[in-house]
């Protein structure tokens, strides 16, 4: 049987989801709106949440038998009947399974977008000998911060934009003062996010470096700085990155982070 709940709920807290919890990290951000949907089962093995007009996240215990599975999930697909998805984000193997049965169910296609890594970082290695220094994003910044979410867009998702169409994302991204550059000469060179902090970990995102400026450790010194940051606040620093971008990878690894399980993105139209 499947259950509203809500972010505090003791759900999240189990250790069963506690163990994916790296993986399945962005569900908490997705149970502080109000407007979203979190469902899950009675006995706690599975949760479903998705923001509005988002993909929405399926998460199963592994300690899970296969027929509860299937019986859980049919009736997960019985209360969705008539909803329609815009994506689903989970474990590769799951939401291929559920993407299956949805589809059928519902007389949709469904096709991969993206696969991710999720990262955690217990210990950072601060890379050494990189010029410049991290700096808090200003106002006095906007612009540049425009052009780089520009710039993110094209890179992580393939979708081109004026920088002009960034300038509210920028100014909202500024005024929470998780964003930061590292900034050589006083000319910002890359720009990273602290985007969420949940109980026990906090979500690193909006990881950029313009190609002129990339190869000289810009990225990697900003993210083990804020991973600094976080670390002193107490929490994990995780974050996801596409497989495809065997860069960023790379990155994130040679500072510190572990992966922590794939996450795929699939898109039904």
């Amino acid at each position: 049987m499947w259950q509203k709940f809500e972010v505090k709920d003791q759900v999240l807290r189990e250790n069963m989801f506690m163990a994916d919890e790296v993986q399945y990290n962005l569900i908490h951000r997705i149970c502080e709106s109000e407007r979203s949907t979190c469902l899950k089962a009675s006995n706690g093995t599975m949760v479903f949440a998705q923001s509005e007009g988002h993909n929405a996240w399926l998460w199963i215990s592994k300690e899970l038998a296969a027929e509860e599975k299937n019986k859980l999930l049919q009736e997960l697909l019985e209360s969705l009947k008539g909803t329609k998805l815009p994506g689903i984000s989970g474990d590769p193997g799951i939401v291929e399974h559920f993407a299956d049965v949805y589809s059928e169910s519902n007389g949709r296609q469904h096709v991969p977008y993206m696969t991710m890594e999720s990262y955690v970082c217990s210990e950072v290695r601060k890379p050494v000998h990189v010029e410049g220094t991290m700096y808090q994003a200003t106002r006095y910044y906007l612009e540049t911060v425009a052009e780089f979410l520009a710039g993110f867009s094209e890179g992580a998702y393939g979708v081109k934009v004026e920088p002009s169409s960034q300038i509210s994302a920028a100014e909202l991204m500024i005024e929470t003062g998780n964003l930061y550059l590292w900034l050589v000469d006083g000319h910002p060179v890359s720009m990273a996010n602290i985007a969420h902090r949940s109980p026990r970990h906090a979500r690193i995102n909006a990881v950029y470096t313009p190609f002129a400026f990339r190869k000289k450790g810009y990225a990697s010194a900003l993210v083990a700085e804020l991973c600094s940051i976080l670390k002193s606040e107490g929490l994990i620093p995780m974050l996801y990155a596409d497989l495809k971008n065997a860069d960023a990878n790379k990155v994130y690894q040679n500072i510190g982070f572990v992966e922590s399980g794939q996450v795929a993105d699939i898109k039904f139209k």
